[in-house]
């Protein structure tokens, strides 16, 4: 394929200086296999690779919010998408790369591969062996490993010339921080029910009414749909379950560190760079000169810096006779710690704890039988796939599982039931009518389909059914309107030349307020309104049934000479540049995409996502 054009001249310069940068490195042609779910120019995106990327996408989802889910929910989510577009952008690159002859020599593949912890033995060192079983457990072969290396390594250079050398200009910096630490000083004070002029009258229908209408969101019951499931969870089938004596005995050995617990210790550890610095703590320690919360503060540190928690004596090394022989909270040391000299403080003594087998009976037969029926719905889904793929309805699914059918009127104020699960409430939002069930996961082990029967569209409920709601919000919204006019009153004396003290109100003062600060007693907007102000401006603010009073009474400009301020300037500077390096990256990947041909196997794609079904 021809070199393609780039539009961009200032790019051309990049790509040059790369190419003269990397001269002798040789070139490297790029291929693919057949069996691609997109091809991007000259390169082919393996299906094998797609299925990795859509695994790693999961395990990421699952690692960061703890729940497990299968490929219906990723497919929500649109993290099958995110793993096709990230592996479209990679293969950009690639090729790319090709195109421009850019490669790296079998040294800088090998000393990658050398560097990498995974691939090394007990020894420490790379490991030959190890190396091979572990891809070849993961299906990938050493060639097209050490092939996908070497791209890497060359399209690590490509994008580091891209994105190095930002340097962000000090006016810029200056004006990061100076925006960030800018700091205001202000009183304020709210004014609430008891700073009503009168009380309120009593609402009329007329007044009900009007409110009624001019809030219907408010008094709007969202969509709902008519919902039938079926639901299998390991508490519908546990009673079903046998535990055998062998099976709880062996569980019983397996967790008999919870059951068989030594007597341990509550202990913190400082550790001195010496013996010198640890024994001359204790000697001021031992004369009454100091204790050991004010050590740990000389040092710089906060005591959950020195927490060992709750410890045996096998946790302490040489330190554990002389920590263990104390019969009431103290300190001793120094001690030898993995760390260097140390002094060691119990604060509490923990006795040593058993629990028979007969007695944590009940629990391992809970914990065994709960293990067992996850097991078993894990077993059982296969079959429950089978019926839905041919055509049985959740009524069906019931009838052959053991699994509950149920109906539910769901929105998303719905929260009682399989609604509690996060897993349900998105399969929920997301199912429409006609669309076909999948088996979902959830949480604790259960599983679930479901099928969207009916939708009601949102509708504003009658009155008579939110009266007591409608009378509530107009006692809000009229308590708010009286306070903002007692508060722009009283705003408007101030500025007549009436001091604020004046006035009977509970006076607050903030200061050196920023941009993040909250105080508590203020709306969510009330920090930003601050910083939008003049200096000795007045304001006034309401929300909830509350009027606030703000004055700016000062702008303090930061220090930008202290130790804290020059490192957040260097911060400032630092993450700028990483983020306009980022911008310039993804820029240059979207160019090159915007001028490769990508061409998706749709075919392909469907057929992998059936696969992790």
């Amino acid at each position: 394929m021809a070199a393609k054009k780039v539009g961009n001249a200032a790019l051309w310069v990049i790509i040059l200086l790369l190419i003269v940068g990397l001269a002798g490195f040789g070139a490297t042609n790029f291929g693919g296999s057949t069996r691609s779910v997109a091809t991007v120019g000259d390169v082919d995106i393996d299906v094998n690779d797609y299925a990795r990327a859509v695994d790693a996408q999961m395990r990421n989802f699952q690692r960061a919010t703890g729940q497990q889910m299968g490929i219906q929910q990723a497919r929500l989510l649109g993290l099958d998408r995110a793993a096709l577009s990230q592996l479209i952008s990679s293969a950009a690159i690639e090729n790319e790369i090709a195109q421009l002859g850019v490669s790296v020599g079998d040294e800088a593949v090998s000393e990658e591969i050398l560097a990498r912890p995974e691939f090394r033995g007990l020894s420490g060192d790379f490991d030959r062996g190890r190396y091979e079983l572990a891809l070849q457990q993961n299906g990938v072969d050493v060639s097209d490993f050490e092939d996908q290396v070497r791209t890497d390594i060359a399209s690590g250079l490509l994008r580091s010339a891209v994105g190095s050398g930002i340097e962000v200009p000090d006016i810029y910096v200056d004006t990061l921080f100076n925006y960030a630490r800018e700091t205001r000083d202000i009183t304020w004070a709210r004014l609430t029910t008891d700073d009503l002029p009168e009380p309120l009258h009593e609402p009329s229908e007329a007044d009900l009414q009007a409110y009624y209408e001019a809030n219907p969101d408010d008094f709007t019951k969202p969509e709902t749909k008519t919902i039938r499931y079926a639901w299998l969870s390991p508490e519908m089938i546990i009673d079903q379950i046998d535990v055998d004596e062998d099976q709880l005995r062996t569980l019983y050995e397996s967790r008999i560190d919870d059951y068989v617990q030594p007597e341990r210790r509550l202990v913190e550890r400082l550790v001195f760079a010496d013996d010198a610095a640890a024994t001359d703590a204790k000697s001021r320690l031992d004369a009454g000169e100091t204790d050991f919360d004010a050590l740990v503060a000389d040092r710089g540190l906060e005591l959950s810096d020195v927490d060992l928690g709750d410890v045996a004596v096998d946790d302490l090394g040489e330190a554990a006779d002389a920590v263990f022989a104390l019969t009431e909270p103290g300190v001793v040391g120094p001690l030898p710690s993995d760390l260097g000299p140390a002094l060691f403080r119990m604060n509490g003594i923990l006795a040593a704890h058993e629990t028979a087998f007969e007695e944590a009976r009940a629990e391992l037969t809970g914990e065994a039988a709960s293990e067992r029926a996850r097991r078993i719905i894990v077993d059982t889904t296969p079959q429950i796939e089978d019926l839905l793929a041919g055509g049985a309805d959740m009524d069906l699914l019931a009838e052959r599982t053991d699994m509950q059918v149920d109906e539910i009127e769901w929105n998303v104020d719905t929260f009682e039931g399989i609604a509690a699960y996060d897993d349900f409430r998105t399969a929920a939002g997301a199912a429409a009518v006609g669309d076909f069930p999948a088996v979902i996961a959830l949480d604790d082990g259960g599983i679930f389909a479901l099928s969207v029967q009916d939708v009601t569209p949102p509708a504003v409920r009658p009155l008579h059914e939110v009266r007591d709601d409608v009378v509530a919000g107009w006692e809000v919204a009229e308590t708010e309107k009286a306070l903002t006019a007692r508060a722009e009153a009283i705003v408007q004396e101030i500025k007549g030349g009436r001091d604020m003290a004046a006035f009977d109100l509970n006076l607050q003062v903030g200061t050196d307020l920023r941009r993040d600060s909250f105080l508590d007693g203020t709306p969510p907007d009330f920090v930003a309104t601050v910083f939008d102000m003049d200096l000795d401006g007045l304001f006034v603010l309401s929300a909830d049934g509350d009027a606030w009073i703000v004055r700016l009474d000062s702008v303090n400009a930061p220090d930008p000479t202290t130790e804290e301020a020059i490192a957040a300037r260097e911060n400032f500077s630092s993450e700028t540049a990483l983020q306009i390096s980022a911008g310039l990256i993804q820029a240059y990947t979207q160019s090159v995409l915007d001028e490769t041909g990508v061409e998706i196997n749709q075919a392909a794609l469907n057929a992998v996502n059936a696969q992790l079904q």
